[in-house]
Protein backbone atom coordinates (compact mmCIF):
# COMPACT_ATOMS: atom_id res chain seq x y z
CA UNK A 1 0.00 0.00 0.00
CA UNK A 2 1.52 3.32 -1.13
CA UNK A 3 0.89 6.82 0.15
CA UNK A 4 0.48 9.79 -2.19
CA UNK A 5 0.44 13.59 -1.65
CA UNK A 6 -3.37 13.56 -1.54
CA UNK A 7 -3.22 11.53 1.69
CA UNK A 8 -1.97 14.65 3.47
CA UNK A 9 -5.38 16.33 2.97
CA UNK A 10 -8.43 15.57 5.16
CA UNK A 11 -10.50 14.23 2.26
CA UNK A 12 -10.59 10.46 2.91
CA UNK A 13 -13.94 8.71 2.43
CA UNK A 14 -12.91 5.18 3.44
CA UNK A 15 -10.21 3.51 5.56
CA UNK A 16 -7.92 3.32 2.52
CA UNK A 17 -5.16 5.47 1.08
CA UNK A 18 -6.49 7.95 -1.47
CA UNK A 19 -5.20 6.04 -4.49
CA UNK A 20 -7.65 3.24 -3.62
CA UNK A 21 -11.40 3.70 -3.98
CA UNK A 22 -14.04 2.23 -1.69
CA UNK A 23 -15.24 -0.34 -4.22
CA UNK A 24 -13.27 -3.12 -5.85
CA UNK A 25 -15.42 -2.98 -9.00
CA UNK A 26 -13.01 -2.93 -11.95
CA UNK A 27 -15.23 -0.43 -13.74
CA UNK A 28 -14.80 2.42 -11.27
CA UNK A 29 -13.74 5.60 -13.11
CA UNK A 30 -13.18 9.32 -12.40
CA UNK A 31 -13.33 11.59 -15.46
CA UNK A 32 -13.15 15.13 -16.82
CA UNK A 33 -15.13 15.96 -19.97
CA UNK A 34 -15.08 19.29 -21.83
CA UNK A 35 -16.49 20.54 -25.11
CA UNK A 36 -15.37 23.63 -27.01
CA UNK A 37 -17.40 25.13 -29.86
CA UNK A 38 -17.85 28.39 -31.67
CA UNK A 39 -21.35 29.78 -31.95
CA UNK A 40 -21.28 29.50 -35.76
CA UNK A 41 -21.00 25.74 -35.52
CA UNK A 42 -17.90 25.59 -37.73
CA UNK A 43 -15.75 23.86 -35.10
CA UNK A 44 -16.29 21.60 -32.12
CA UNK A 45 -13.75 19.83 -29.94
CA UNK A 46 -14.32 17.28 -27.17
CA UNK A 47 -11.72 16.54 -24.49
CA UNK A 48 -11.65 13.79 -21.87
CA UNK A 49 -9.22 12.78 -19.14
CA UNK A 50 -10.05 9.72 -17.04
CA UNK A 51 -8.58 7.69 -14.21
CA UNK A 52 -9.38 4.01 -13.56
CA UNK A 53 -7.93 3.23 -10.10
CA UNK A 54 -8.80 -0.47 -10.07
CA UNK A 55 -7.25 -0.95 -13.51
CA UNK A 56 -4.15 1.12 -12.76
CA UNK A 57 -4.59 3.24 -15.89
CA UNK A 58 -5.19 6.88 -16.80
CA UNK A 59 -5.91 8.06 -20.32
CA UNK A 60 -6.97 11.13 -22.29
CA UNK A 61 -8.32 12.11 -25.68
CA UNK A 62 -9.19 15.14 -27.77
CA UNK A 63 -11.31 14.92 -30.91
CA UNK A 64 -11.91 17.93 -33.15
CA UNK A 65 -14.43 18.25 -35.96
CA UNK A 66 -14.00 21.05 -38.49
CA UNK A 67 -15.71 20.69 -41.82
CA UNK A 68 -15.16 17.09 -42.98
CA UNK A 69 -12.14 16.57 -40.68
CA UNK A 70 -12.41 14.24 -37.67
CA UNK A 71 -9.05 14.26 -35.87
CA UNK A 72 -8.19 12.48 -32.63
CA UNK A 73 -5.15 12.61 -30.36
CA UNK A 74 -5.14 10.11 -27.48
CA UNK A 75 -2.74 9.05 -24.75
CA UNK A 76 -2.48 6.45 -21.99
CA UNK A 77 -0.12 5.63 -19.10
CA UNK A 78 0.02 3.70 -15.87
CA UNK A 79 -1.85 5.62 -13.16
CA UNK A 80 0.71 5.23 -10.40
CA UNK A 81 0.22 6.36 -6.81
CA UNK A 82 -0.43 10.10 -7.31
CA UNK A 83 -4.01 10.69 -8.42
CA UNK A 84 -3.42 14.45 -8.16
CA UNK A 85 -1.30 14.09 -11.30
CA UNK A 86 -3.77 14.78 -14.15
CA UNK A 87 -1.11 14.67 -16.86
CA UNK A 88 -1.25 11.95 -19.51
CA UNK A 89 1.62 12.35 -21.93
CA UNK A 90 1.01 15.70 -23.69
CA UNK A 91 -2.37 16.22 -21.95
CA UNK A 92 -2.99 17.88 -18.59
CA UNK A 93 -5.82 19.49 -16.65
CA UNK A 94 -5.16 22.22 -14.07
CA UNK A 95 -7.81 23.24 -11.54
CA UNK A 96 -7.11 26.96 -11.11
CA UNK A 97 -10.18 27.63 -8.93
CA UNK A 98 -12.39 24.70 -8.08
CA UNK A 99 -15.78 24.67 -9.84
CA UNK A 100 -14.98 28.01 -11.49
CA UNK A 101 -11.82 28.03 -13.59
CA UNK A 102 -9.72 25.28 -15.20
CA UNK A 103 -6.93 25.08 -17.74
CA UNK A 104 -6.76 22.27 -20.30
CA UNK A 105 -3.59 21.72 -22.32
CA UNK A 106 -2.48 19.44 -25.15
CA UNK A 107 1.17 20.05 -25.99
CA UNK A 108 2.34 19.82 -29.59
CA UNK A 109 2.93 16.33 -30.98
CA UNK A 110 3.35 14.93 -34.47
CA UNK A 111 -0.42 14.51 -34.81
CA UNK A 112 -1.39 18.04 -35.86
CA UNK A 113 -3.51 19.14 -32.91
CA UNK A 114 -2.54 21.07 -29.78
CA UNK A 115 -4.19 23.67 -27.56
CA UNK A 116 -3.90 25.76 -24.43
CA UNK A 117 -7.38 26.70 -23.20
CA UNK A 118 -8.78 28.24 -20.03
CA UNK A 119 -12.35 27.54 -18.96
CA UNK A 120 -14.40 30.11 -17.03
CA UNK A 121 -17.74 28.96 -15.66
CA UNK A 122 -20.91 30.82 -16.67
CA UNK A 123 -23.04 29.31 -13.90
CA UNK A 124 -22.53 27.49 -10.60
CA UNK A 125 -21.81 23.79 -11.05
CA UNK A 126 -24.92 21.61 -10.76
CA UNK A 127 -24.99 18.10 -9.28
CA UNK A 128 -27.09 15.80 -11.43
CA UNK A 129 -29.29 12.97 -10.08
CA UNK A 130 -27.62 9.60 -9.45
CA UNK A 131 -27.26 7.42 -12.56
CA UNK A 132 -28.03 3.84 -11.53
CA UNK A 133 -28.80 0.94 -13.86
CA UNK A 134 -28.80 -2.78 -13.08
CA UNK A 135 -28.95 -5.03 -16.14
CA UNK A 136 -29.90 -8.58 -15.19
CA UNK A 137 -27.72 -9.30 -12.15
CA UNK A 138 -24.93 -6.75 -12.66
CA UNK A 139 -24.81 -3.08 -11.67
CA UNK A 140 -23.60 -1.45 -14.90
CA UNK A 141 -24.01 2.23 -14.00
CA UNK A 142 -23.72 3.72 -10.52
CA UNK A 143 -22.30 7.21 -10.90
CA UNK A 144 -22.66 10.90 -10.11
CA UNK A 145 -21.90 13.88 -12.28
CA UNK A 146 -21.65 17.64 -12.02
CA UNK A 147 -22.45 19.77 -15.06
CA UNK A 148 -21.66 23.37 -15.95
CA UNK A 149 -21.68 25.75 -18.90
CA UNK A 150 -18.90 28.24 -19.56
CA UNK A 151 -16.68 30.18 -21.97
CA UNK A 152 -13.16 29.58 -23.33
CA UNK A 153 -10.02 31.66 -23.78
CA UNK A 154 -6.76 30.60 -25.44
CA UNK A 155 -5.82 29.01 -28.74
CA UNK A 156 -5.99 25.82 -30.80
CA UNK A 157 -3.29 24.80 -33.29
CA UNK A 158 -4.77 22.59 -36.02
CA UNK A 159 -2.47 21.30 -38.77
CA UNK A 160 -0.28 24.39 -38.45
CA UNK A 161 -3.16 26.89 -38.34
CA UNK A 162 -3.58 28.90 -35.14
CA UNK A 163 -7.19 29.43 -34.08
CA UNK A 164 -7.61 32.12 -31.44
CA UNK A 165 -10.30 31.34 -28.90
CA UNK A 166 -12.18 34.10 -27.06
CA UNK A 167 -15.19 33.92 -24.70
CA UNK A 168 -17.34 36.06 -26.99
CA UNK A 169 -17.60 33.31 -29.59
CA UNK A 170 -16.25 30.11 -27.99
CA UNK A 171 -18.69 28.57 -25.58
CA UNK A 172 -19.01 25.08 -24.14
CA UNK A 173 -19.93 22.84 -21.27
CA UNK A 174 -18.13 20.43 -19.05
CA UNK A 175 -18.86 17.65 -16.64
CA UNK A 176 -17.07 15.70 -13.94
CA UNK A 177 -18.33 12.20 -13.44
CA UNK A 178 -17.22 9.35 -11.20
CA UNK A 179 -18.47 5.94 -10.19
CA UNK A 180 -19.12 2.75 -12.11
CA UNK A 181 -19.76 2.27 -15.81
CA UNK A 182 -18.33 -0.23 -18.32
CA UNK A 183 -14.69 0.56 -19.19
CA UNK A 184 -11.63 -1.27 -20.45
CA UNK A 185 -11.60 -4.67 -22.09
CA UNK A 186 -14.97 -6.46 -22.25
CA UNK A 187 -15.75 -9.01 -19.57
CA UNK A 188 -17.26 -12.43 -20.32
CA UNK A 189 -20.94 -11.57 -20.93
CA UNK A 190 -22.55 -14.39 -18.94
CA UNK A 191 -26.23 -13.61 -18.49
CA UNK A 192 -25.62 -10.15 -20.00
CA UNK A 193 -25.67 -11.89 -23.40
CA UNK A 194 -29.47 -11.77 -23.03
CA UNK A 195 -29.49 -7.98 -22.71
CA UNK A 196 -31.49 -6.24 -25.43
CA UNK A 197 -28.83 -3.54 -25.70
CA UNK A 198 -31.01 -0.43 -25.53
CA UNK A 199 -29.49 2.98 -24.88
CA UNK A 200 -31.99 5.77 -25.56
CA UNK A 201 -30.29 8.96 -24.40
CA UNK A 202 -30.42 12.74 -24.67
CA UNK A 203 -28.19 15.19 -22.82
CA UNK A 204 -28.26 18.94 -23.50
CA UNK A 205 -26.46 21.57 -21.44
CA UNK A 206 -26.80 24.90 -23.30
CA UNK A 207 -26.55 28.59 -22.56
CA UNK A 208 -28.03 31.94 -23.43
CA UNK A 209 -26.53 35.33 -22.62
CA UNK A 210 -28.11 35.49 -19.16
CA UNK A 211 -28.86 31.87 -18.16
CA UNK A 212 -28.33 28.20 -18.98
CA UNK A 213 -30.58 25.16 -19.24
CA UNK A 214 -29.35 21.67 -18.32
CA UNK A 215 -31.34 18.65 -19.51
CA UNK A 216 -30.75 14.93 -19.21
CA UNK A 217 -32.98 12.01 -20.20
CA UNK A 218 -32.61 8.24 -20.51
CA UNK A 219 -35.33 5.69 -21.23
CA UNK A 220 -35.30 1.90 -21.44
CA UNK A 221 -36.65 -0.33 -24.22
CA UNK A 222 -40.22 0.18 -22.97
CA UNK A 223 -39.92 3.98 -22.81
CA UNK A 224 -39.68 4.07 -19.01
CA UNK A 225 -37.63 6.90 -17.52
CA UNK A 226 -34.32 5.72 -16.08
CA UNK A 227 -32.85 9.18 -15.56
CA UNK A 228 -34.39 12.64 -15.95
CA UNK A 229 -33.75 16.23 -14.94
CA UNK A 230 -34.27 19.70 -16.37
CA UNK A 231 -33.17 22.91 -14.64
CA UNK A 232 -32.70 26.56 -15.59
CA UNK A 233 -29.66 28.11 -13.89
CA UNK A 234 -28.58 31.76 -13.64
CA UNK A 235 -25.04 33.05 -13.01
CA UNK A 236 -25.93 34.40 -9.54
CA UNK A 237 -24.85 31.69 -7.05
CA UNK A 238 -27.45 32.92 -4.55
CA UNK A 239 -30.31 32.33 -6.98
CA UNK A 240 -31.85 28.88 -6.70
CA UNK A 241 -31.96 26.79 -9.89
CA UNK A 242 -35.44 26.59 -11.38
CA UNK A 243 -36.66 23.03 -11.75
CA UNK A 244 -38.52 22.71 -15.03
CA UNK A 245 -40.66 19.66 -14.32
CA UNK A 246 -41.17 16.76 -16.70
CA UNK A 247 -39.12 16.94 -19.88
CA UNK A 248 -40.71 15.85 -23.16
CA UNK A 249 -38.21 15.05 -25.90
CA UNK A 250 -39.49 14.91 -29.47
CA UNK A 251 -36.74 14.26 -32.03
CA UNK A 252 -37.19 14.25 -35.81
CA UNK A 253 -34.89 11.80 -37.58
CA UNK A 254 -33.47 11.82 -41.07
CA UNK A 255 -35.42 9.27 -43.09
CA UNK A 256 -34.15 5.74 -42.62
CA UNK A 257 -31.69 6.72 -39.86
CA UNK A 258 -31.50 7.66 -36.21
CA UNK A 259 -29.69 10.91 -36.99
CA UNK A 260 -31.56 13.84 -35.43
CA UNK A 261 -32.39 16.67 -37.86
CA UNK A 262 -34.25 18.74 -35.30
CA UNK A 263 -35.87 18.21 -31.92
CA UNK A 264 -38.30 19.86 -29.53
CA UNK A 265 -37.72 20.02 -25.79
CA UNK A 266 -40.96 20.68 -23.91
CA UNK A 267 -40.84 21.77 -20.27
CA UNK A 268 -43.57 21.82 -17.63
CA UNK A 269 -42.46 23.91 -14.62
CA UNK A 270 -44.47 22.94 -11.52
CA UNK A 271 -45.26 26.58 -10.73
CA UNK A 272 -45.08 28.12 -14.17
CA UNK A 273 -46.26 28.08 -17.74
CA UNK A 274 -45.17 25.24 -20.06
CA UNK A 275 -42.76 26.23 -22.80
CA UNK A 276 -40.76 24.70 -25.62
CA UNK A 277 -37.24 25.05 -27.00
CA UNK A 278 -36.39 24.03 -30.54
CA UNK A 279 -33.05 22.26 -31.09
CA UNK A 280 -31.19 22.38 -34.40
CA UNK A 281 -27.95 20.36 -34.55
CA UNK A 282 -25.33 22.27 -36.57
CA UNK A 283 -22.17 20.16 -36.50
CA UNK A 284 -22.11 16.51 -35.38
CA UNK A 285 -19.10 15.02 -33.62
CA UNK A 286 -19.13 11.23 -33.26
CA UNK A 287 -17.78 11.03 -29.73
CA UNK A 288 -17.02 7.32 -29.82
CA UNK A 289 -14.88 7.24 -32.98
CA UNK A 290 -11.20 6.94 -32.08
CA UNK A 291 -11.55 8.17 -28.51
CA UNK A 292 -11.87 4.95 -26.51
CA UNK A 293 -15.61 4.64 -25.89
CA UNK A 294 -15.64 1.06 -27.11
CA UNK A 295 -15.61 0.93 -30.92
CA UNK A 296 -11.92 0.13 -31.45
CA UNK A 297 -10.69 -3.23 -30.11
CA UNK A 298 -7.18 -1.92 -29.38
CA UNK A 299 -8.06 1.37 -27.61
CA UNK A 300 -10.72 1.52 -24.93
CA UNK A 301 -10.99 3.67 -21.83
CA UNK A 302 -9.01 2.05 -19.05
CA UNK A 303 -7.31 -0.44 -21.37
CA UNK A 304 -3.74 -1.12 -20.34
CA UNK A 305 -1.37 -0.05 -23.12
CA UNK A 306 1.89 -1.10 -21.43
CA UNK A 307 4.43 0.33 -18.98
CA UNK A 308 5.41 3.30 -21.17
CA UNK A 309 3.24 6.32 -22.01
CA UNK A 310 1.58 5.80 -25.39
CA UNK A 311 0.44 8.69 -27.63
CA UNK A 312 -1.47 8.10 -30.86
CA UNK A 313 -3.25 10.11 -33.53
CA UNK A 314 -6.12 9.17 -35.82
CA UNK A 315 -7.57 11.29 -38.64
CA UNK A 316 -10.65 10.64 -40.77
CA UNK A 317 -12.13 12.58 -43.68
CA UNK A 318 -15.92 12.23 -43.79
CA UNK A 319 -15.90 12.87 -47.56
CA UNK A 320 -14.25 9.45 -47.95
CA UNK A 321 -16.96 6.74 -47.96
CA UNK A 322 -15.02 4.32 -45.74
CA UNK A 323 -14.31 7.09 -43.21
CA UNK A 324 -17.89 8.33 -43.28
CA UNK A 325 -19.07 4.77 -42.58
CA UNK A 326 -17.06 4.81 -39.34
CA UNK A 327 -19.12 7.69 -37.94
CA UNK A 328 -21.39 5.73 -35.64
CA UNK A 329 -22.61 5.80 -32.05
CA UNK A 330 -23.09 8.66 -29.63
CA UNK A 331 -23.32 12.09 -31.27
CA UNK A 332 -22.10 15.22 -29.50
CA UNK A 333 -23.36 18.03 -31.72
CA UNK A 334 -23.03 21.75 -31.32
CA UNK A 335 -26.60 22.97 -31.66
CA UNK A 336 -28.74 26.09 -31.75
CA UNK A 337 -31.48 26.33 -29.11
CA UNK A 338 -34.45 28.68 -29.69
CA UNK A 339 -37.27 29.53 -27.28
CA UNK A 340 -40.61 29.02 -29.03
CA UNK A 341 -42.36 31.87 -27.19
CA UNK A 342 -41.85 34.68 -29.67
CA UNK A 343 -39.01 36.21 -27.66
CA UNK A 344 -36.33 35.40 -30.21
CA UNK A 345 -34.00 34.17 -27.47
CA UNK A 346 -31.33 31.96 -29.03
CA UNK A 347 -28.60 29.99 -27.31
CA UNK A 348 -25.92 27.45 -28.16
CA UNK A 349 -24.53 24.35 -26.57
CA UNK A 350 -24.17 20.59 -26.56
CA UNK A 351 -26.85 18.30 -27.95
CA UNK A 352 -25.77 14.75 -27.17
CA UNK A 353 -27.93 11.85 -28.26
CA UNK A 354 -27.95 8.17 -29.08
CA UNK A 355 -30.84 5.89 -29.97
CA UNK A 356 -29.50 2.33 -29.85
CA UNK A 357 -31.69 -0.75 -29.92
CA UNK A 358 -35.45 -1.17 -29.40
CA UNK A 359 -37.59 1.70 -28.13
CA UNK A 360 -41.26 2.66 -28.59
CA UNK A 361 -40.12 5.43 -30.97
CA UNK A 362 -38.98 2.74 -33.41
CA UNK A 363 -41.82 0.23 -33.93
CA UNK A 364 -40.71 -2.90 -35.73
Amino acid sequence: MTLSPLDDYPVHQAPEVMRHVATSDRNFYDRYYFNVHDTSGELMMLIGVGQYPNLGVTDAFAVIRRGPLHKVVRASRELGADRMNTGVGPFRVEVIEGLKRLRVVLDETEHGLSFDLTWDASIPAQLEPPHYIRWQERVMFDSRRLAQTGRWTGHILLDGERIDVSPETYWGSRDRSWGIRPVGEPEPPGIQANNVGTFYWMYAPFQFEDHSVLCILQEDEKGRRVLEEAVRVHPDPDREPEHLGRLDYRPVYAEGTRDVVTATLAFHPPAGKPFEIRVTPILPVHLMVGTGYGLEPDWKHGMYQGPETVVQGVTYDTRVPDDAARMWGMVDAVARFEYQDGSGRTGYGLFEYWALGPHPSFPE
